[in-house]
């Protein structure tokens, strides 16, 4: 059998290599535009026709191997209490382009692992499709019923356009629209 050049094996090997280390950071590039934190306020109607005012921050960061979406939003109750609510994803690529695995949890093994829908945890995902880096995020009721939420945040001139949505047995049940100012 004739020998085989050694530099005819490791071109390929090396191909490989290099095609591997940069698969993070084309992902890494993806969300690279988004980076930053973002403010700012939207007054939403309730469902029993009374108002009330949201303010929004979101923080987009990248880590090592994906990127965070950090979000927070206060809501002034119209009799003057103050609800607030925080969540922190980190988002980590999967093998469909543009789309993220959210990594909530460590199992035993130390890996990053997605939460169980059916033990009444969210299951949630990203994607990137153009301008806009979209979080989705599906409930099971306890009645096997579901809630659906999409947090839309689409680059424009100086921040980021919020639209957020929430469908509850495929009906529409609230959304949001507003601008989030860059800081």
């Amino acid at each position: 059998m004739p020998a085989i050049p050694l530099s005819a094996l490791t071109r390929p090997v090396l191909a490989l290599l290099v095609s591997l280390l940069l698969v993070p950071a084309a992902f890494a590039g993806e969300a690279a535009r988004f980076v930053g934190t973002y403010m700012g306020s939207a007054e939403v109607q309730r469902a029993d026709g009374s108002t009330e005012m949201r303010d929004m921050d979101v923080t987009i960061e990248e880590t090592k191997d994906g990127f965070t979406v950090s979000w927070s939003t206060t809501i002034q109750k119209p009799d003057g209490r103050i609800k607030e609510s925080d969540y922190s994803v980190d988002f980590l690529p999967s093998t469909r382009d543009g789309v993220f695995a959210a990594a909530m949890r460590r199992n035993v093994f130390g890996h990053t692992v997605q939460l169980d829908p059916m033990k009444g945890e969210p299951y949630v995902w990203g994607r990137i499709s153009g301008d806009t880096l979209t979080v989705f995020s599906l409930f099971v009721a306890d009645d096997g019923g579901y809630e659906m939420q999409q947090f839309d945040r689409t680059l424009a001139e100086g921040g980021l356009v919020l639209n957020f949505s929430r469908v509850k047995n495929g009906l529409p049940a609230k959304s949001v629209e507003t601008f989030l100012q860059k800081q």
